[in-house]
């Protein structure tokens, strides 16, 4: 994209649904019930396909009080109506996908499975009937890439097969060269944003996400568990910044056919997190280090560096100040608070993967 070609920046913020049906595929999960629910509010109507399997239909509460909304409890794979749906909406959101490292470290099959097929079908029907797709992918497509700043024109480089963590990055990058095919071959409005660390309110931590797994932790009286050394570097973008991406991006047609990183470049080591989420919770509790070997059982391999380049996603959308690190951990605390203080049991202990 050159400077003399590039496109005039979409503001999310002036952006209205009024009169559109959108469909979200896996929208009970953490990103897609704030798209949900932000959609619904600007006027959409939304309809939402999830199997419940990693995502929770608690997440729809808000969502579910809009009488434009409606929810389907279904796998993409398995329903059998879902080439209906995609007719009857005006765009799609695919965001249905298995997530977070520890769930692909522990379920390899089930991630190929659901990634890769389901994907496929939602492409295909999208492109017979014409309707424009926002893909979810994930900055764990750059693998072990050590540039200072992650690009969307840049190369793979992914771990050895037996490094059981690089088959999500695999199927990831399976679906956005699908998507470009369509693209190319069949004429599909299709985007694909790359999250990069994605937080906020609602986030689990069981499936490996760092920042809910770490306020957690440190209300529950910690210790708060970092792994190897804490110098593992990572951005952290509020999940309401990145729904404003998504929808910006979807109502840019410069964005079509394109790939696009999504997420914050300010950096933090995780260690720094750790210490960051302590004070935000005013609970001092102990710090403690273990070892990948711990978690995941030897071969686990870990990226030390991830910052997103946001050049593209600049010149496709106004993004506006992005919310900061205390911003983020405020939300995070107070949605934590109140989940605690409301369950009767705690989540299942599952490691914490620097993600």
């Amino acid at each position: 994209m050159t400077e003399a070609s590039s496109p005039t920046p979409v503001d999310p913020a002036a952006i209205d649904y009024s009169g559109r049906t959108c469909l979200i595929t896996g929208g009970a999960g953490f990103i897609g019930s704030h798209l949900a629910e932000e959609l619904l509010g600007r006027g959409a109507r939304v309809v939402v396909l999830d199997d419940l399997s990693t995502g929770q239909l608690a997440n729809l509460e808000r969502a579910q009080t809009f009488r434009t909304f409606r929810f389907i409890e279904a796998g993409v794979g398995e329903y059998e109506d879902l080439e209906q749906l995609i007719s009857d909406a005006d765009e799609v959101y695919h965001l249905a996908a298995a997530v977070g490292v520890d769930y692909v470290v522990r379920y390899p099959i089930e991630t190929v499975t659901r990634n890769i097929f389901p994907t496929e079908r939602v492409l295909e029907l999208a492109a017979q009937h014409d309707r424009p797709l926002f893909l979810a992918s994930s900055s764990e497509v750059y693998g072990r890439g050590s540039a200072s700043r992650m690009r969307e024109s840049d190369d793979m480089v992914l771990g050895a097969p037996d490094k059981t963590r690089y088959i999500y990055a695999l199927t990831k990058l399976v679906d956005e060269y699908l998507a470009l095919a369509y693209h190319r071959q069949r004429g599909l409005r299709v985007v694909i944003g790359r999250f990069f660390n994605v937080v906020g309110p609602r986030q689990t931590g069981r499936y490996g996400m760092v920042i809910p797994r770490f306020v957690t932790q440190a209300l529950r009286g910690g210790p708060i568990t970092v792994h190897d050394d804490g110098n593992q570097i990572r951005c952290f973008m509020h999940v309401r910044d990145a729904v404003a991406a998504i929808i910006g991006l979807m109502n840019n047609p410069a964005a079509f056919g394109q790939i696009v990183n999504i997420g914050s470049d300010t950096a933090i080591t995780i260690r720094q997190l750790a210490e960051r989420v302590r004070e935000a919770t005013g609970n001092h509790v102990r710090i403690e280090h273990i070892p990948y070997e711990a978690a995941y059982g030897s071969g686990f391999e870990d990226v030390r560096c991830r910052i997103p380049g946001l050049d593209r996603l600049r010149t496709l959308v106004k993004l506006g100040e992005l919310r900061d690190l205390d911003s983020i951990l405020r939300d995070v605390v107070q949605y934590e608070r109140s989940r605690l203080a409301g369950s009767d049991e705690p989540d299942a202990e599952l490691p914490v993967a620097e993600r």
